[in-house]
């Protein structure tokens, strides 16, 4: 309750159009045309009040009207996301053909426990999502920056906690029930990862600080030239220098901290962040625990779903046969993850429209963008399931030449449709909820849907029923789907 009361004070305040005292620029951005590219639209707004055109037509032109809103900002968001994803996923390839203990290892340590940190921090990002969407849209553009100062530093604070619990990655994967072999593995994967906490301490708010001004194409080239390097570097650190997992993860750990300078020159010298980033500023440390509990809030939201598969993940490997568990689940998990940037692109295209339009104080705009971008996402996602479905036979080859794996991998993909489908409208409908500013309802939603409903189920099939990693995809589509009903409610 107290976070929910916090994050009210701190986002009623942005909601209304800027007064005398928050004037506009001379030269900023301004809003109220279908060819701005920064946010609200008055034209949508006044399009979808308008009662004398009949219905028909304002349906059709306020979506004409929010694609091109929308898709200006989705499109580079989901090539963000998922050029990103796909760094990961390829430090997942390189340690698979080192064998299947490799890709066990690489999976455990980043399903099971670098998705702890990224969780976590993605999670306290998003309060920069809602006060720098809503400040945007208020034409507050002097607090953008002191935002993205506040919530950077403390993720690098939250970042230390990590990096302990990172250097005891072993002991406590042990003390979890993993295999004395697999564990070992896994720790040396996972102490390469150690420098990528602080990655994400620093990307997240600044990814959040450019997409709530709609800057997002400088983002997805950055990623690119980046991933680049980064299948470069990992072919040498790992084939021709020999060193294995440890190498892999510490080229990860690099590449992310190239896109974070190259993000943060862009903000510094970029004219289209001269209103927003003014500087270092002693500013930033003051308001710091409300904006903590705000950080909570929206931690807790994310946290509850991305812990969730990191539980699963730990759960497969204490089935009879872990090695052959948490290389099924983990090719699944790896292309649900990669479909799922898909949606996490619409969740950040979501917020910022949303956000953007309660602080221009157009409410029909922001419901008309939750529908149409709902819609969109979903399309993209049941096209990709049938897609799936249809490689069922070769998809684990891509990770691992096991047959036994592509077996289990074939059996599970059916599941792994399903999810797909459910994971391109839930995550949308979350991006809604943290431009509203409601991260504690969110958070209520996920601990009942993944936590009284999905984990227990999948234990009990698992264990007692003895069904394996068929049933944790069960329960993986069964808790979103609840989900994704109470979210619409």
């Amino acid at each position: 309750m107290g976070s929910a009361a916090s994050q009210q004070k701190l986002s009623t305040q942005l909601l209304a159009p800027a007064d005398d005292e928050h004037p506009l620029p001379p030269s900023s951005p301004t809003t109220g045309t279908v060819d701005d590219p920064h946010g609200s639209s008055g034209r949508l707004e006044s399009i979808l009040t308008d009662t004398t055109v009949p219905w028909s037509r304002r349906l059709r032109l306020a979506t004409i009207v929010e694609m091109k809103l929308l898709l200006h900002l989705a499109g580079p968001a989901v090539t963000v996301y998922m050029l990103n994803y796909v760094m990961s996923m390829s430090t997942q390839i390189f340690s698979g053909h080192l064998g299947n203990l490799e890709l066990a290892a690489a999976s455990l340590g980043n399903n099971g426990i670098q998705i702890f940190a990224y969780g976590l921090m993605l999670g306290m990002g998003s309060a920069v999502e809602t006060l720098c969407g809503q400040a945007y849209g208020a034409h507050k553009y002097e607090m953008l920056g002191i935002y993205l100062q506040r919530s950077t530093i403390l993720l690098m604070a939250t970042g230390v906690l990590l990096a302990v619990i990172y250097a005891f990655s072993r002991p406590i994967l042990l003390l979890l029930g993993e295999s004395p072999e697999i564990a070992k593995a896994a720790s040396i994967f996972v102490y390469g990862l150690i420098p990528q906490i602080f990655v994400y301490a620093a990307n997240f708010p600044i990814q959040k600080f450019l997409q709530a001004q709609s800057i997002v194409a400088p983002s997805a080239y950055i990623s690119a030239t980046t991933l680049a390097v980064h299948l470069l570097l990992s072919w040498l650190v790992v084939y021709k220098l020999g060193l294995g997992l440890l190498g892999a993860s510490l080229v990860l750990s690099f590449s992310g901290w190239i896109m974070v300078i190259a993000q943060f020159v862009y903000i510094v010298t970029s004219q289209k962040c001269r209103f927003t980033w003014t500087g270092f500023s002693w500013q930033a440390f003051s308001g710091l625990p409300e904006f903590l509990k705000l950080s909570t809030a929206s931690a807790v939201m994310l946290c509850l779903e991305t812990w969730y598969f990191q539980i699963l993940v730990l759960i497969a490997g204490m089935l009879d046969h872990p090695e052959l568990a948490l290389d099924a689940l983990s090719v699944c998990m790896t292309i649900s993850g990669w479909v799922f940037m898909i949606a996490v692109g619409f969740n950040a295209a979501a917020s910022v429209r949303v956000s953007n339009e309660l602080g221009a104080g157009n409410p029909k705009s922001a419901a008309f963008s939750v529908m149409v971008v709902t819609a969109l996402s979903s399309i993209i996602s049941v096209i990709i399931a049938v897609v799936i479905l249809c490689l069922r036979d070769y998809l684990s080859y891509i990770f691992t030449e096991g047959e036994t794996v592509a077996h289990a991998v074939s059996e599970l993909t059916p599941l792994l449709a399903i999810t797909l489908i459910l994971n391109g409208i839930q995550p949308v409908l979350s991006g809604v909820a943290v431009g509203c500013g409601w991260q504690a309802f969110v958070a209520y939603v996920n601990v009942a849907c993944y936590y009284i409903v999905g984990i227990p189920l999948g234990a009990l099939l698992g264990f007692k029923f003895d069904l394996g990693a068929k049933v944790k995809a069960t329960a993986v589509s069964l808790s979103i789907l609840i989900s994704t009903q109470l979210q619409n409610l």
